[in-house]
Order: structure tokens, then C-alpha cells, then sequence
């Protein structure tokens, strides 16, 4: 992934320009396909691609702002505060979770499966998908029937969507994560959930939360 992101932070491919297939890119860098794939959906969540169902993929016209690397002082500020949100998230959803398994009607499990359908069908579409799965979040908080709870998740609701690029960025960006397996995850919890499960519920939210907590330490470590 390093390698393509620099190709395009350098201007090498510049805005606009449509990216060699993926056969290309492969035999390019001599990896295998299915890498560049989820390379190339590791830096379409960042917001440097645009991939077009049976379009080719392209530089995205505001590519260079967002892709010129931050100021160590401004990436150290930007984490730290996500690093406070994804702790709040990760407290306060797992519990959302395990009470959501406890309480749930069906009414919740279908607004959830509508989401995750959604989710599935906005693959190639990344602020379709960021919404949905913010929208998720949301979905999990109301179905535990708390409405102290709702009312914090929905207080946090415009910094949990500010910061949700960053989020599935650095989701994306752990061992090149692909978005089906991101929805895999997602899968999962709502499964807990429809199952009344309330430790599994607990403990998927909280190891989907904690995995983008690691890899934003280990990158905050290496700044």
C-alpha cells in the first residue's frame, strides 16, 4: 500500500488519472492480486481513490491535500484525539452491545439487518458506507432500550462521525484489511445480538473498537 500511496503523494499519477488494472499493479510491484485489491480499498477509505464498479479506479481530485502526509505535531494531536474517542467508544459501546442482546426487538434486528444489507450493497461506495456504519452504531445504542444510553451515543454522534474516516482508515490499514471483512465484523455483533448473547456482544464490540485502538498505537509509536 506505501508503495502505490507514494506513487500518488509524489504526482506520479495525479487527479483524475485511472490507475493500471489490478493485473497490472500486481505484476508492477510483484504481489499478488488479491493485495493490490485490498491495497487499493485501504486507500479508497482514506479518500485518495475513487473505484468505479467496472469503471477502473482513479485518483481522486482532492487527492493531494489528503494525501500529503501531517506534521508529526499535527498527527500527534489529530490521534490523540481519536485515541480518546475510540476509549469512550469502547466503553460505552460494549456495554450498548451486551444490553442490546438483553433487550432487543424484533423491530431493532430488522433496522439492523436493513443496515447491514445496506453496508453489503455499498461496498464501492465509501460515504455510503461510512454512513451506514455509523448509522449501526447508532442502531445497536437505541435497541438496548436505555434512553440514558441513546442520549450519550447520540450526544457523541458528530465526533463519532467526524473521526469515523479516520476510523475505518486505520481499520483498513491493519494487515490490509479488505471492506467484506470489515462487514464481516459487523456481522458478527449484530449475530451476538439477534442470538442474546450479552458477552459475545460485549466482547465483538470492544475487539472491533480495540483493534483500531493497536493499530493507531503502534503508528502513534512510530511518528
Amino acid at each position: 500500500m506505501n508503495d502505490l500511496k507514494t506513487q500518488i503523494a509524489s504526482g506520479s499519477w495525479k487527479p483524475g488519472d485511472k490507475l493500471p488494472s489490478v493485473v497490472d499493479l500486481a505484476a508492477q510491484f510483484g504481489v499478488g492480486r488479491s493485495t493490490i485489491r485490498e491495497a487499493l480499498s485501504a486507500l479508497k477509505a482514506m479518500g485518495m481513490l475513487d473505484i468505479r464498479q467496472g469503471g477502473g479506479t482513479y485518483v481522486k481530485a482532492d487527492a493531494p491535500e489528503q494525501a500529503q502526509p501531517l506534521d508529526n505535531a499535527e498527527w500527534m494531536s489529530r490521534a490523540e484525539s481519536l485515541r480518546h474517542i475510540l476509549e469512550v467508544r469502547k466503553v460505552l459501546e460494549s456495554g450498548c452491545a451486551a444490553l442490546a442482546a438483553k433487550h432487543r426487538s424484533e423491530d431493532h434486528l430488522q433496522r439492523l439487518r436493513d443496515t447491514l444489507e445496506e453496508m453489503g450493497t455499498s461496498l464501492g461506495d465509501e460515504q455510503a458506507s461510512e454512513q451506514a456504519d455509523v448509522r449501526f452504531h447508532l442502531q445497536i445504542a437505541e435497541a438496548a432500550q436505555n434512553p440514558v444510553l441513546t442520549d450519550l451515543v447520540r450526544s457523541l454522534s458528530e465526533k463519532l462521525h467526524d473521526s469515523m474516516k479516520d476510523t475505518r482508515a486505520l481499520w483498513f490499514y491493519a494487515e490490509l484489511r479488505s471492506a467484506e471483512r470489515l462487514l464481516g465484523e459487523h456481522t458478527g455483533i449484530y449475530e451476538a445480538i439477534a442470538n442474546q448473547d450479552e458477552p459475545l456482544a460485549a466482547q465483538r464490540m470492544e475487539s472491533h473498537i480495540a483493534k483500531v485502538e493497536r493499530v493507531l498505537y503502534e503508528k502513534t509509536n512510530r511518528a
